[in-house]
């Protein structure tokens, strides 16, 4: 799926501000043969000409226990990746997994022991969960389509599940789409106590119904994504909008983009989420290798650098290193 490397390197970069320290919060691994995104290639593109020292793995239902009782099941994905994490901490000056945003059913009574399972798996490295409330009814051909419940946000155990998360100082990180960021900041306001981390800007879609509706769906996400803002607790990852459901094609292109085609086509987004957040509760991220399927590591950094020249230089450092360090407590 990811083994996209020839039409990738059709377009080549010179690395713009090579020193600049980058934390990449956001990155899943796949077991080879599965996906085959797994430490080596994980390496390849954070290597690849970037300054990327520290990255924070997200659940992505890689290599689940096949036994034992469902609840732990995803505590083999937390062993898997503390393994690489393992590996990479005996390669000097190769980006180090520092942190793993494991999953857990937020609704079990059996919680505590699903994240007792994850801080002994992760030896050291367990900061959060995410579990999803991603739901889409359009019917819009999703190419990773999202399969929360209906209502998650409101359910009371899983809210008290989110409490949960804080009062353990775990964090809470959630995928969703764009038409769910109202009943998201409902959530940030019954759980005050949780650092809740939005993924990918709520995921604007541009597939199916909502394709060629872009302006439309711009202008109404810039007044829920700052009622999000609103809301302290909240933290906003500035990333995630290359994947295909986001429907700019570049997936489908003969070539993939520059990255001033990047910046021309998404830089408004960064730009109102920084505005409405504030740069010292944003974080740049890859989502790689998702986003991997539309534009290359080295034009995606690029592009979040054009975006970010014009902001003073604290600002820089807090949003490609030191708000993921203080969140995730790198």
């Amino acid at each position: 799926m990811f083994n996209n490397n020839e039409w990738l390197s059709q377009h080549r970069e010179d690395v713009i501000d090579p020193s600049r320290e980058i934390v990449d919060p956001h990155h899943h691994l796949w077991p080879k043969p599965h996906l085959s995104y797994d430490l080596e290639e994980l390496h390849a593109d954070t290597g690849d000409g970037h300054n990327v020292v520290q990255t924070v793995f997200l659940e992505c239902g890689a290599s689940y226990r096949a036994d034992g009782p469902e609840h732990l099941k995803p505590v083999g994905e937390t062993e898997f990746v503390a393994a690489a994490a393992e590996r990479a901490a005996k390669m000097p000056g190769k980006a180090q997994i520092a942190g793993i945003v494991a999953h857990a059913d937020l609704r079990l009574s059996e919680l505590d022991a699903v994240l007792d399972a994850h801080a002994a798996a992760a030896k050291g490295r367990f900061r959060g969960i995410r579990h999803s409330g991603s739901r889409d009814e359009s019917g819009a051909p999703l190419s990773i389509p999202g399969r929360a419940p209906a209502g998650l946000f409101e359910d009371a155990a899983f809210r008290r599940g989110v409490a949960r998360l804080g009062e353990r100082g775990l964090t809470y990180d959630t995928w969703i789409y764009h038409h769910q960021l109202k009943d998201y900041a409902a959530l940030a306001r019954a759980v005050p106590g949780t650092v809740m981390i939005l993924d990918h800007f709520g995921t604007p879609l541009g597939v199916g119904p909502y394709a060629g509706k872009r302006d439309e769906i711009f202008a109404k996400w810039k007044d829920d994504i700052a009622e999000v803002a609103a809301c302290p607790n909240v933290h906003a990852k500035l990333g995630g909008m290359a994947m295909p459901d986001n429907g700019y094609g570049w997936n489908t292109r003969a070539t993939p983009p520059s990255s001033d085609e990047f910046v021309e086509a998404q830089a408004k987004w960064y730009h109102h989420t920084i505005k409405v957040f504030g740069p010292e509760r944003c974080m740049f991220e890859s989502n790689f290798p998702v986003d991997r399927l539309s534009i290359s590591y080295r034009t995606l950094w690029n592009g979040l650098k054009k975006i970010a020249q014009d902001y003073p230089e604290a600002a820089k450092a807090a949003m490609f290193s030191g708000t993921a360090r203080k969140v995730y407590k790198l």
